[in-house]
């Protein structure tokens, strides 16, 4: 199954804290994952409290939905962020997609 990534650099302009950053990346993050089918998380480590980096991950049965999904998604980002990011701009998006090996049984063990 094809999986796409998507990440993005955020200039987050008003945050004077960390907590500021916080907030603005939180409420970003849950918008996007609410809008889109897709799994969305920070790549750094918070220590810049005006900047982020996101990555965003897709999958799915057919690659141009994919490519379709990630443009939207992005086109999104920006739509929603317009009141607390300044900036965002997509450092990666995957063109090529990897295909996930396709599982018959998974098994899982409690060794507790």
């Amino acid at each position: 199954m094809p999986l796409a990534t998507l990440t993005l650099e955020l200039a987050i302009e008003h945050a004077h804290s960390l907590k500021d950053r916080r907030q603005a990346v939180r409420s970003l993050k849950e918008k996007l994952r609410h809008s889109f089918n897709i799994s969305i998380a920070e790549l750094d480590d918070a220590l810049v409290w005006n900047r982020a980096t996101l990555g965003i991950a897709a999958i799915s049965r057919s690659p141009s939905y994919l490519a379709g999904q990630l443009h939207e998604v992005e086109s999104a980002a920006r739509r929603i962020a317009v009141g607390g990011v300044r900036h965002i701009r997509s450092l990666c998006r995957n063109g090529r997609f990897a295909r996930l090996p396709r599982l018959s049984h998974v098994a899982l063990s409690d060794t507790g």
